[in-house]
Order: C-alpha cells, then sequence, then structure tokens
C-alpha cells in the first residue's frame, strides 16, 4: 500500500532523486545512450515503413509481429496495428486466409490454454499457500503434484499394457483365450510355487498384517508380479505378447520419468539463470514489474501482494548474510570452519550408524526368516521379525533428518544452500538403505549351496518367486513411509501445537512450533518415488498406491502447514529450489536404474511365476522376440544395439 501525503512538494530534492533505482538504471546505461538512439532510429524508420503500401507492393506480406509485441509506446502500437491491417488488403486471398487462420489458431490455443489452468489440480490452494508463505513452500507442494500426475500417468500405463491384457483374458471377456508355455530345461522342483493365502478361519488382525506386509491374500492378486503367469492373450485372431508388453512398459515408465524430468529441470535451468543476474536489476524486476495488472480479485491481489514480500525478504536475507560473510574476521573464520568440521563428523557417524543398522537388521531377519521356513515354524514374532529391515529403515529416515536439519543451524549458511546440503546428507541416507535392503535380498536370492539350487539359478527353497518377494519389501516400506508422515502430524505436531497454545510454560514457549522443513518433505517424497520407481516392475499397481499416497499426504501437510507448523523463519526463494529439487529426483531416477537393470539382465527370473517363466532373465525375452523377425530387420536392430551405436546415443 503507497500513503500519499496531502501536501506534496513541487518537486523533491535531487539527493533524494539520485537515490532511487531508476536514476542509478539510468547511470549504468548512459554508456550505450548513442547505441539505444541509434536503435531509436531504427525503430522509427521500421514504423515508417509500416505505412500502407500502394498497388506496386501488392503481394508482399507485412511483418508478421503482431503489434503488442513491438517494444513502442501504445499510440506507436495502434498506429503500427492500423498501419498493418491497411496492408492486408493488398494481399492475395491465400496469404489474407492464411493470416486470419493463424489469428484464429493463435487465439483458440490461448484460450485452451487459459481454460487448462482452471483445471488445473490444486491451483486454488497453491496460489493460496503462495500468497501466505512464500514461492519456497509453493514450490514443495507444486512439486508433489507433479508426482501425483506423473504416479497416475505411469499407473494407466502399467494398467493399459500389463494388468487389463491380464484381466481380460483370464476371464475370458470379449472371447479371449489365454497361452501358457510350459518353461523348457527346467527341473520339476523349480516350479513348484504356493502362495502363502489365507485358508480356513482367518483373524481380523491377519488381514491387518497382510494388507501392511503385502502377503496372504494380497500375494495372489494383481499387485505382485507373480499375478502375471501368462505368456499369450488372445483376442479373436490378434496374438498379445505379455512377457514383451511387460518388459517394454517397464521400459517406457523409466523413459517417460526421464524425459519429464529433465523437461522441467530445463525450464527451471532457464529461471535460474534469469533469478542469477544483478542483484540491482533483479529487485527492479520485482519492485517496477513484478505486479500483475490483469488480477482484479481482492484476495488475489493480497495473495500477489504477499508473494512479494516474501521474495523482497528472501533478497533482503541472502545480502545480509552476502554481507556478514564480507564482514568476517580471521578468527570467526577459523570459528566457524572448525565447527563445520566437527558438525561433518558427526554427519558422517550418524550415516555410519544407519547403514550399520540396516544391515545388521536385515541379516538378522534373513537369518530368522531362513531358520523359520527349514523347520516350518509360523509364529507372530517371526512376522514381526521380516518387518524388521522396513521398521529400522523407516526409523532411521525419519531420526537421521531431524538430526541434520538441528546441526545445520549452527553451520551458517544461506537458507538456498541450507536446503541443499540437507537434501543432500539425507539423500545418501534414505537412498543407500534401499540400496543395503536389496543388496541383502539379492545376496540370499543368488545364494546357492545345493546342485538344485544351482539347477535353477536362485534361490527356489526360501524364494519360489522372488520378485513378488522384492515387490512386498518395496510395498512395506511405502506403507511405513505414509503411516509414519501421518503419525508425525498427528501424535507430534498436533499435541505439540495445543501445549504451546494452551501451556504458557516456559519449556513449552521455548519448544515451539516446529518449522515446515521444506528440505525434510522434499526428501519424504523422492524417497518414496525412488521406491516406486524400484518396485513398479515387482509390483505392476504400486504406482496407484503412490498416486493415492501423495494425493492424501498433500492435504496432510496443507494442514500441517497451516495449523500446527511455523514457516521457516528463514525464507527460500522458489526459483533455485525448484531446479534443484529436480536434480534431486534425477538422481533417484538414475539409482533406480541399477537395481532394475541387475533384475532385468542378471538375475535369473523365477521358474515359478510371473511371465518370464521361459526365459533365464527377464531381458531375454527380447532377442526371442526379434529372432521372430525379417533377416533385414533383425540386422537394423543387431546395429542399433551395437556398441558403436549405442555408446555414442546414450552418451549424448
Amino acid at each position: 500500500e503507497l500513503w500519499l501525503p496531502e501536501d506534496v512538494p513541487a518537486a523533491a530534492p535531487a539527493g533524494f532523486l539520485q537515490q532511487l533505482p531508476s536514476y542509478q538504471s539510468a547511470l549504468r546505461r548512459r554508456a550505450g545512450g548513442s547505441r539505444e538512439r541509434r536503435a531509436g532510429a531504427q525503430g522509427s524508420a521500421g514504423l515508417r515503413a509500416a505505412e500502407p503500401r500502394g498497388p506496386e507492393q501488392r503481394g508482399r506480406e507485412p511483418v508478421a509481429q503482431p503489434a503488442r509485441e513491438q517494444p513502442l509506446s501504445i499510440a506507436e502500437k495502434r498506429r503500427l496495428r492500423d498501419c498493418q491491417q491497411a496492408d492486408t488488403k493488398y494481399l492475395s486471398g491465400w496469404k489474407q486466409w492464411k493470416r486470419t487462420s493463424s489469428k484464429s489458431l493463435k487465439k483458440v490455443l490461448s484460450e485452451a490454454k487459459e481454460l487448462s489452468s482452471y483445471l488445473e489440480l490444486w491451483r486454488r490452494d497453491i496460489h493460496s499457500i503462495e500468497g501466505k508463505f512464500g514461492t519456497g513452500i509453493q514450490s514443495y507442494f507444486s512439486f508433489l503434484r507433479f508426482l501425483v500426475l506423473l504416479n497416475f500417468i505411469i499407473f494407466i500405463l502399467m494398467f493399459s499394457f500389463v494388468t487389463l491384457p491380464s484381466i481380460i483374458s483370464k476371464y475370458g471377456i470379449f472371447n479371449s483365450s489365454v497361452a501358457k508355455v510350459p518353461p523348457k530345461n527346467t527341473e520339476p522342483h523349480c516350479t513348484v510355487y504356493k502362495p502363502s493365502g489365507n485358508e480356513g478361519l482367518v483373524y481380523f488382525y491377519t488381514y491387518l498384517k497382510d494388507l501392511l506386509s503385502g502377503t496372504g491374500f494380497l500375494e495372489v492378486t494383481s499387485l505382485f508380479y507373480g499375478y502375471y503367469t501368462i505368456d499369450a492373450a488372445w483376442l479373436s485372431v490378434l496374438s498379445y505378447n505379455l512377457p514383451l508388453a511387460y518388459l517394454l512398459a517397464t521400459f517406457a515408465y523409466l523413459a517417460l520419468s526421464l524425459l519429464w524430468i529433465i523437461k522441467r529441470s530445463v525450464d527451471g535451468f532457464k529461471q535460474n539463470l534469469v533469478h542469477g543476474e544483478d542483484q540491482f536489476q533483479s529487485y527492479c524486476n520485482k519492485v517496477f514489474a513484478g505486479w500483475d495488472f490483469c488480477i482484479t480479485d481482492p484476495n488475489a491481489a493480497q495473495l500477489k501482494h504477499r508473494s512479494l514480500l516474501y521474495e523482497l525478504q528472501t533478497d533482503l536475507e541472502e545480502e545480509r548474510l552476502k554481507r556478514k560473510i564480507a564482514d568476517r574476521t580471521m578468527k570467526e573464520k577459523l570459528r566457524i570452519y572448525s565447527l563445520r568440521i566437527f558438525i561433518n563428523i558427526i554427519v558422517i557417524a550418524v550415516l555410519s550408524g544407519c547403514f550399520y543398522s540396516i544391515y545388521r537388521a536385515t541379516v538378522y531377519s534373513q537369518e530368522n526368516s531362513n531358520v523359520s521356513i527349514r523347520h516350518d515354524i509360523r509364529t507372530d514374532t517371526i512376522g514381526a521379525v521380516q518387518y524388521l529391515p522396513s521398521i529400522v529403515i523407516t526409523l532411521a529416515n525419519f531420526i537421521a533428518p531431524q538430526i541434520f536439519s538441528f546441526l545445520i543451524r549452527f553451520e551458517d549458511y544461506s537458507p538456498a544452500f541450507e536446503i541443499r546440503l540437507t537434501l543432500m546428507r539425507c539423500v545418501f541416507v534414505r537412498l543407500a538403505n534401499i540400496g543395503v535392503l536389496l543388496f541383502s535380498l539379492w545376496s540370499h536370492i543368488s545364494g546357492c549351496d545345493t546342485d538344485k539350487c544351482k539347477a535353477c539359478g536362485y534361490n527356489y527353497e526360501l524364494y519360489p518367486c522372488w520378485e513378488s518377494e522384492v515387490g512386498q519389501e518395496m510395498y512395506k516400506l511405502m506403507i511405513f513411509d505414509f503411516i509414519i508422515i501421518l503419525a508425525v502430524t498427528l501424535f507430534l505436531d498436533f499435541p505439540r501445537k495445543l501445549l504451546v497454545t494452551h501451556c504458557s510454560c516456559k519449556p513449552a514457549q521455548w519448544c515451539g512450533l516446529r518449522e515446515f522443513g521444506i528440505s525434510d518433505n522434499v526428501l519424504e517424497i523422492i524417497y518414496g518415488q525412488t521406491i516406486c520407481w524400484i518396485g513398479t516392475f515387482f509390483s505392476p499397481l504400486l504406482p496407484a498406491i503412490a498416486t493415492i499416497k501423495y494425493f492424501i499426504i498433500f492435504y496432510i501437510k496443507k494442514i500441517s502447514l497451516m495449523h500446527t507448523c511455523k514457516p521457516a523463519a528463514r525464507p527460500l526463494r522458489a526459483s533455485s529450489s525448484n531446479f534443484f529439487f529436480l536434480v534431486v529426483l534425477l538422481i533417484g531416477l538414475v539409482l533406480a536404474f541399477i537395481p532394475l537393470g541387475i533384475s532385468i539382465a542378471h538375475i535369473s527370473s523365477s521358474k515359478a511365476c510371473g511371465p518370464f517363466r521361459s526365459f533365464n532373465t527377464s531381458w531375454a525375452v527380447v532377442p526371442d522376440t526379434v529372432r521372430g523377425f525379417p533377416a533385414g530387420l533383425q540386422q537394423v536392430l543387431h546395429g542399433i544395439a551395437s556398441e558403436a551405436f549405442a555408446v555414442p546415443f546414450f552418451m549424448v
């Protein structure tokens, strides 16, 4: 809001005028004044060139650039528009129709884009959050919306090409039939698979346990890999190769995720370049060109006002920190560097403790599971031991970021760098936890001591359908991650809010409300998305669960932000955070390629379940399909798959 005094002086003091940003900007550009005058003369010449032309100039198409895009005043733009309209009558009928059609198409596309913006998911909610808490927190909710849409599209892809054909063919819908090819050169004991389905009288808590672990009645559903035992589906005269479709759908969702993330990262990188300009120019852009004059709603105007306020606060905070760093004495520098070294030693110790705990929990769980299977022991204690890796991983993922967020306050970094450093530390914890779990599972899956086991290529006694076992582990990690997020909001943040609000004692007031940490929340969803990318191959419907999970998390986090948490003391700029969030998400996707590549190309596929029962590995379906192509097409595909083509292609 601007306050105008009643008695406005006729002229402002010269000293005051010289402090205005516009005067400083004029000083910077004074050196290029002659060049600007030459450019202005050229602009006037261009305007004169747009005068109505005579019949001798007919057939020439006028300047295609609209008048509103020209760097001219309103009066000159109107004059230029009249000139362009006058030139239209000298064009041929074809060019007139072409120009009119182009304008109509642009108008239709603009209106369609405007209409689609109203259909955007959580549009009003995110704008409200941006106005109340700034663009930094708004970037988190926009990132969450992106993952909801990404997982929904992945679910549509897997359901359409994998789950739906299996359901249609199994139930004979549309006169479809099923073709099952028995595995060749496979020992009979390798094909035995008895899912742990519930039989007889089942207690309620058993269903609850199965719902949390993916075992029991869920193990035999389309949620997991073992359900898809069809080799081909026939619909009338059309044949559908399910193993090939399963593998190609996996490659498709990984490629879709990669391209979409790269596209958004490029947009964020462009914004980073724009916002990385001179601070003075950035300030002028916000103050003089930051307002949206299309806003007519008072509430929207208030939200935009708050958003600009938070942006200016962020700039001032960064400038304050830069000045503080520049004014440090040698003694202060030695103190802060020594403190950072000590804190990093603590961080390394925390990381080592997390890795060792997960390793020991996984080894203990696998050893006890092996003993129970060999002696046919089925107890609730053994069932609890099977959940031990997921529980330890979830606790490590919850405790370690809290420690890192507490320690980063003493290192005296800028808000943006605090977010990045905390994220990178937590990334090592969460993604390495998944790697430790998968490495332990694969070591037990591939470990064979007997000739019967070596004949199958994997430990068939403990893991008759090892893909479903891995899918169940990914399912448990996702469910436990969601439970922790919900429990923290209900049983930590909400009671803390009540305590601070209704208790005036000093400890409660000193504790205060919990800050809405952007780094912790972003890492939660990146960790869950990495689990989804890895687990979708072993559990094709896992993206549907991830979509529902993130949809609910949006409202949980919104309620938590509005009612039980407070925004960060240091505002965060969204332009840099958006780009960095996507870079960390891209790291998670690249790391997801490694376990999926090992599972598809290296480990022998299960001979008792799944669409790849007839192949040594999942990748073997590709050369088997290529051998059925014509000889010329085979040569082309072999050339594309050769190192001479593949290595430069992937480098690019």
